[in-house]
């Protein structure tokens, strides 16, 4: 059994490949920045080629291809749920939600073209995922999708987030806000490759409750970076959770906690791979990352 590190340095090298791969399809589907509204465009491209891990992509195609999926409705589903990260991205740094500066290492999109153009490009990224979604013409991996990215999942969660901003709260409420506002397009990102693959329900199962365990890990490791991190290793505001009384696990139990409770979240997240008779290296690898990543 390699150790986590080995593990971690193996999801990296996955996710550098996927990226480059991933890029050359998002040039195709978005819009020129030559073509009427020329500024929206640039906007929409300014932010999907902003860089980050690409981790939703590859979340979609690492379950496409272990469950033997074939043909090109893997890369609209790939484009589809990077462009819906980065619609969330854009609108959780707008000045009425976050007001950050950077995302990145780079300048906000607000902060680059102005609040108003920000709000369309994200709405604009939005609506073409779904478009490209449609032309995989698997209607119950867009209605997953469109589920766990409403109000019962990532904008429901980030709701929450903002009712909770300097309140009391509990684990329970964390949890709820943690699942719903990260976990969830994880978990979308994986059940949307494996039904374009046509796995069972059974597997499908299994899926869900490894994406569940990772997108869990993959926040409380964000809340942890946001107060042991600089802005410059983050790429972003650091310090930000802190000061907008954000509902956090360090702001709960501390970081020691935080830290042992992504550590479990990691071994569930293994524990769920179990039974599934496909190859799951690639997964492990990326629960592995998840919790080791340092931005």
């Amino acid at each position: 059994m390699q150790s986590i590190e080995k593990e971690a340095a193996i999801a990296q090298e996955y996710l550098a490949k996927v990226s480059v791969e991933a890029e050359r399809k998002f040039d195709v589907y978005l819009p020129s920045e030559k073509d009427r509204p020329c500024r929206l465009h640039e906007a929409m491209r300014y932010s999907m080629f902003a860089g980050g891990k690409r981790l939703r992509p590859a979340l979609v195609k690492s379950t496409f291809d272990m469950f033997g999926g074939k043909g090109e409705s893997v890369w609209l589903a790939m484009s589809a749920l990077e462009m819906l990260h980065t619609f969330s991205l854009i609108h959780d740094d707008l000045p009425c939600v976050d007001n950050d500066d950077f995302r990145r290492g780079k300048l906000t999109s607000h902060k680059k073209f102005g609040e108003a153009t920000a709000v369309m490009a994200g709405d604009a990224l939005c609506v073409l995922a779904f478009e490209l979604m449609g032309k995989t013409g698997n209607a119950q991996a867009i209605e997953i999708l469109a589920h766990l990215l409403g109000t019962f999942g990532m904008i429901g969660g980030e709701m929450t987030d903002i009712e909770c901003e300097g309140k009391p709260v509990d684990l329970e409420i964390v949890d709820y806000i943690h699942y719903h506002k990260t976990a969830a397009l994880i978990e979308a990102s994986l059940q949307v490759g494996a039904m374009l693959a046509g796995a069972s329900d059974a597997d499908i199962q299994k899926i869900r409750n490894y994406g569940r365990s990772i997108g869990l890990a993959f926040q409380i490791v964000d809340d942890i970076l946001d107060i042991v991190s600089t802005t410059e290793e983050l790429g972003k505001d650091a310090g930000s959770d802190v000061e907008k009384g954000k509902a956090t696990y360090p702001a709960l139990v501390g970081l020691d906690k935080s830290r042992e409770k992504a550590k479990e979240l990691y071994e569930e997240s293994i524990r769920a791979l179990d039974g599934l008779s496909c190859d799951t290296g690639i997964l492990r690898a990326i629960a592995a990352f998840i919790i080791t990543r340092v931005n």
